[in-house]
């Protein structure tokens, strides 16, 4: 890997879903014994990737409740880039919200710079996409264009759930909206990790524009709290129940007679995966359909679950 003076920044966009926590687990891992840094973003107010990859040896920033693009956050953004600038990271990596459109990321990095009076050794944009999800997700939000439009690496994640016809229908996709980005594709996080040695912003293919991150464009996000156990089949119904009106469902959860899992939907995809235990079981919700969705979720887990929980905001 080249060394820098400046800490090596790198920022990680995907829409909800596509494996970024997965693939910065993987590179945490390569990077072990180095001195690295995390700002990890999530739109709702519950961080449930930062307590996956949140560890002793990891300095890591939180910024949840919106994108780290949007005006809303923007200042929150510049802050916390000034505070880990004074870190001296050799690296640094961004984490953004799963909606997070980065077409301005660089007038940010300016700002920071502005503030701290350091400069970071911009590395370029990872775009992740989700190979099995990433055609109709296009189709709905004008956001997952953008990440992909302003990327240097496009990292296509679940390449073994998809054959090699819709592989090339998904790779043609790509170019016609980004031509000269560095394109791989990773399984469970182990990809070429080749691109620490290359120059990503030789890829660079989008000038800076404006993000469609506002206040007006944000999603209502909703989290869940249930003190219990619940059976997993009865857990499964409410989630199939929700699953058209949302992006995303994740979170950890105590299932009846099998103990913790963590719990992440995506598209129709449910997993669980054995998890640490907690207080509480928590799920957060991210709505296709504005506040409506608090309705259907009490509705669909009185008829599926019936036990008693708790909505937030």
């Amino acid at each position: 890997m080249k060394e820098s003076k400046n800490t090596q920044l790198y920022v990680l966009t995907g829409f909800l879903g596509a494996g970024k926590t997965t693939v910065l687990l993987k590179i945490l891992h390569r990077l072990n014994g180095r001195k690295v840094g995390i700002i990890q973003n999530e739109f709702g107010k519950l961080g449930i990737d930062g307590t996956i990859l949140r560890n002793d040896d990891i300095q890591m920033v939180e910024i949840n409740r919106g994108s780290i693009f949007c005006s809303c956050l923007k200042l929150n953004f510049v802050n916390a880039l000034s505070e880990m600038a004074a870190q001296d990271f050799e690296y640094l990596f961004v984490e953004s919200s799963g909606l997070g459109d980065p077409s301005n990321v660089e007038e940010i990095l300016e700002a920071a710079k502005a503030v701290s009076g350091k400069e970071y050794d911009f590395k370029g944009v990872i775009c992740l996409i989700d190979a099995v999800n990433f055609t109709d997700q296009l189709e709905d939000l004008e956001t997952v264009h953008r990440q992909l439009k302003h990327c240097h690496l496009a990292v296509i994640t679940k390449k073994d759930l998809v054959d090699e016809a819709r592989l090339a229908v998904l790779i043609k996709k790509i170019r016609e909206i980004n031509p000269v980005c560095k394109i791989v594709s990773s399984v469970m996080g182990d990809m070429d990790y080749g691109f620490f040695d290359e120059d990503l912003m030789l890829y660079q293919w989008a000038e800076g524009e404006e993000t469609t991150n506002s206040e007006e464009t944000k999603p209502k996000t909703i989290f869940m709290e249930f003190e219990g156990e619940a059976e997993k089949k009865k857990l499964l119904d409410f989630i199939h129940v929700i699953i058209p009106d949302v992006y995303r469902i994740k979170g950890f959860f105590h299932l009846a007679g099998e103990g913790w899992n963590q719990v992440d939907v995506v598209g129709s995809r449910i997993d669980f995966k054995t998890s640490d235990s907690y207080e509480k079981s928590q799920l957060v919700f991210i709505s296709k359909i504005g506040p409506a969705i608090i309705k259907k979720i009490f509705a669909a887990w009185e008829e599926n679950v019936g036990l008693e929980m708790k909505l937030r905001n």
